[in-house]
């Protein structure tokens, strides 16, 4: 399974408030509608808190 596109990631990662952990992520993503790949790459990313979005796409870019 090839990773989902970090900007079709980042669309459902708008409107979150940073800083925000992980699972505040995953939280937002799937009250987004997210599909369950892009769900599944952000619950592998470091258990962290993430300043913004540009944190979020380079941990997502390395998972």
């Amino acid at each position: 399974m090839s990773a989902p596109n970090p900007i079709q990631m980042q669309k459902f990662l708008s409107g979150v408030d940073y800083p925000c952990t992980r699972d505040a992520l995953v939280d937002h993503a799937q009250s987004q509608g997210a599909p369950d790949d892009v769900l599944d790459h952000l619950r592998q990313l470091p258990d962290r808190e993430y300043d913004g979005p540009n944190a979020v796409s380079a941990e997502f870019s390395k998972t």
